[in-house]
C-alpha cells in the first residue's frame, strides 16, 4: 500500500544527498588550492622570517581570518533572525486583520440573529431600525469610517494587473491622458 510513498521518498532523499555530493566535489579542488597556497606562504614567511617567527604570523593570522568569519557569521544570523521577526510579526498582523474583518462581516448578522430570537425581539428590532433612521447622518460616517479600514483586497488585484502591464491601467499610461 505506501511501497509507491516509500519508493518515492527513498527517490526524493537520494537526489538531495547527489546534489550535495555534487556541490561538495566542486568546492574539494578549491579546499586543496587553499591548503597549498597557506603552505607557500608558510614557505615565503620562513624564508623572510625564521621558523619560529614565521610559524606565529601564520598563527595570527589564521587567528585573525577565524575572528573576521565569526563576525561575519553572526552579523548574518542577526539579520536573518531580525527579519524572520518582522515576517512573523507581519503574518501576525495579517491574521489579526483577517480576523477582525471576518468579525466585522458577521457581528451585525449575529446581532441581528441574536435580536430576532429574543422574546420581543422584533419589536425591538423596529426601535434600533428606527433610532438608526434617525441619526442617519451618524450611522453613514459610521460605515464610512469602516470602509476605510476594510482590508483592500481588491486593490491590490488592481495594482497586481499595472504591474503586469508596466505601469499601465486599461492599456492606458497616466501620461497618455493629458495628450
Amino acid at each position: 500500500m505506501f511501497t509507491g510513498l516509500i519508493q518515492h521518498a527513498r527517490e526524493a532523499a537520494s537526489h538531495l544527498v547527489l546534489r550535495y555530493v555534487a556541490r561538495a566535489s566542486v568546492a574539494v579542488p578549491f579546499i586543496i588550492a587553499l591548503g597549498f597556497a597557506i603552505a607557500a606562504i608558510a614557505v615565503m614567511l620562513v624564508d623572510r622570517f625564521g621558523h619560529v617567527t614565521a610559524y606565529w604570523i601564520m598563527a595570527g593570522g589564521l587567528a585573525f581570518l577565524g575572528v573576521l568569519a565569526a563576525i561575519v557569521v553572526s552579523v548574518k544570523e542577526r539579520e536573518e533572525q531580525i527579519a524572520e521577526q518582522k515576517a512573523q510579526q507581519a503574518d501576525t498582523q495579517e491574521v489579526m486583520s483577517d480576523a477582525a474583518a471576518q468579525a466585522m462581516v458577521q457581528a451585525p448578522l449575529a446581532l441581528l440573529g441574536a435580536l430576532f430570537t429574543t422574546p420581543g425581539g422584533t419589536t425591538s428590532a423596529f426601535k434600533v431600525a428606527r433610532l438608526l433612521g434617525r441619526n442617519l447622518p451618524l450611522v453613514l460616517l459610521l460605515v464610512i469610517i469602516g470602509a476605510l479600514f476594510w482590508p483592500a483586497a481588491e486593490v491590490e488585484g488592481e495594482e497586481a494587473q499595472m504591474d503586469a502591464a508596466g505601469g499601465r491601467a486599461n492599456g492606458l499610461h497616466p501620461s497618455d491622458l493629458y495628450h
